[in-house]
């Protein structure tokens, strides 16, 4: 195995699986493949894949299927695949658990710098078992952190883990990212724009073309963060949105802030 780990290749095009295994092997994976989804979940869990590539159609089951069965045992960062420019494929690969989307045909140079982008964002075991608070010794309340704390929800940015009033919260790498961005403009607007950075990373520079697709994808992303948050729309705790632009932290509530 290579230090970057193993990359599985889920393809049923010949040609398009033996593209993706040469970008995959020049960036340094150690490259597995399969022609088929039953197959693509066994080789996955086999290999114990770092990286995931995955077809939304396959001749058996289809990627989402896949995608799910996938997320049941492993945190594997995963590219979602497609020939459809409908933008119900890429809100359904978001909302079912893939990290990123990349539509036929893409170049090459852009498939191995967002694969690069995600492997840069440090790894979050995906259930939400380290909080803010384990993270000290025992006894020892007064040890300093940089743990950002917003109306009774902690984020512990070292341990990539969030807590609400104490309890842990399971947050995919995306949401995780773009709430420890908003907690860090402590009330200032982010734009759509400037979010779709966070979520891409590098890749993203600050001339890059970003489409309504990009700011779509964000929408659906803080859409999942405020459900798990239960947020309630009305009077939000956490995140407000700002129409036509983008979304910041709410204002501090008293009672939180005599806590802190």
């Amino acid at each position: 195995m290579t230090d970057l780990g193993v990359a599985v290749v889920v393809e049923d095009d010949a040609d398009v699986r033996n593209l993706v295994e040469a970008v995959l092997r020049q960036a340094g994976y150690e490259v597995h493949s399969a022609a088929g989804g039953r197959e693509g979940v066994e080789v996955v869990r086999r290999r114990e894949a770092s990286v995931v590539t995955l077809d939304v159609g396959l001749p058996d089951i289809d990627g989402y299927e896949v995608l799910r069965r996938i997320r049941q045992f492993s945190d594997a960062y995963i590219v979602m695949l497609t020939a459809r420019t409908d933008e119900l494929d890429t809100l359904t690969a978001l909302h079912t658990g893939a990290d990123d989307f990349l539509t036929k045909p893409f170049r090459p140079r852009e498939l191995r710098a967002r694969v690069a982008a995600m492997m840069r964002r440090p790894r979050h075991d995906g259930q939400g078992a380290l909080t803010a608070a384990s993270a000290r010794p025992a006894g020892d309340a007064a040890v300093p952190d940089n743990v950002l704390r917003h109306n009774g929800l902690a984020l512990n940015p070292d341990m990539r883990s969030v807590t609400v009033e104490g309890e842990p919260l399971a947050l995919t790498r995306s949401e995780f990212d773009l709430l420890h961005a908003l907690l860090r403009g402590a009330g200032a607007v982010k734009s759509k724009t400037e979010l779709v950075r966070v979520v891409r990373g590098e890749y993203y520079r600050a001339d890059a073309y970003i489409s309504e697709s990009d700011e779509r994808a964000v929408e659906v992303h803080i859409g999942n963060l405020r459900r798990k948050l239960r947020e309630d729309s009305v009077q939000p705790r956490w995140l407000q949105t700002v129409r036509g632009v983008g979304y910041r932290l709410a204002p501090e509530r008293s009672q939180y802030a005599e806590r802190s």
